[in-house]
């Protein structure tokens, strides 16, 4: 597959979204709600689950299924009160000790007018120094679409897996083109320029590892996808429990610390 035909696969609207990976690799779930600042924002669902009897604090964005739902999530782009609510959600976590998993799957922030009036990027920039220091092992997986600080607000964490159709990058092809070329028709030469791909982030240090879709995309065998992701996910946090708080955080500043060397 090109690197266009795998964007065209992260975003397409048959593929499963956080909620149902949520539903279907973790038990228990109990959604939380609000930032207790301002709303709730349901671009981002949180809450408190089990994992193999590890209690855990599971956050994601989700797109939303339906046209009603995909208009009230807007399409998984979170407002300002979405990344607080997640940054309220971690540090409850890191209060009572459980692991963080962060499940990414955004085009990007929401840029509305509101959203950059309450303060879009100081929320993200929050997230980004907070989740550096996090005292629990934190665990991030890009199912979809990974786009700009939208998502980085959601992985900065000890690992970062991707699924293998999913797109990581610093805004999109369109975006991308625009700025480059002028030219937001030339997206799809973009995407092919811009190492957006999970082999290529593999292949560069920007992800951890590449979690194959069952059936060579993950909305053909969404159940065998979700048992990947929770197989992953459960493996990493068996090694990163080893760690202790001192050793875990130092390994994650020095982890990211060496992507800007």
């Amino acid at each position: 597959m090109s690197a266009w035909d795998r964007v065209l696969a992260a975003r397409d609207p048959k593929r499963p979204t956080a909620k149902y990976y949520i539903d279907q690799a973790f038990d228990g779930f109990f959604e939380l709600h609000g930032d207790r600042l301002f709303a709730d924002d349901p671009a981002i669902v949180g809450g408190l689950a089990w994992l193999n009897g590890v209690a855990v604090t599971v956050i994601g964005q989700e797109k939303g299924v339906t046209p009603r739902e995909k208009t009230l999530r807007r399409f998984g782009s979170p407002n300002p009160e979405g990344y607080r609510k997640a940054l309220r959600l971690m540090e409850q976590a890191e209060k009572f000790n459980r692991p963080v998993i962060n499940l990414v799957d955004t085009q990007g922030a929401y840029c509305g007018v509101g959203a950059e009036e309450r303060g879009q990027g100081r929320a993200i920039a929050d997230n980004l120094m907070r989740m550096m220091a996090l005292r629990v092992p934190t665990i991030t997986v890009i199912l979809g679409e990974g786009g700009s600080g939208g998502a980085l607000a959601l992985a900065v964490s000890d690992r970062v897996a991707i699924l293998e159709n999913a797109v990581y990058s610093i805004l999109s092809p369109e975006g991308f083109a625009s700025i480059l070329w002028k030219d937001a028709s030339r997206a799809q030469e973009a995407a092919e320029t811009m190492k957006l791909t999970a082999g290529e982030l593999k292949a560069l240090g920007v992800v951890d590892a590449v979690i194959m879709e069952p059936g060579g995309d993950a909305k053909n065998n969404p159940q065998a996808a979700a048992e990947a992701v929770k197989a992953y996910i459960a493996k990493e946090l068996e090694t990163l429990g080893k760690l202790s708080v001192e050793e875990l955080v130092q390994a994650r500043r020095a982890k990211f610390r060496a992507m800007g060397r």
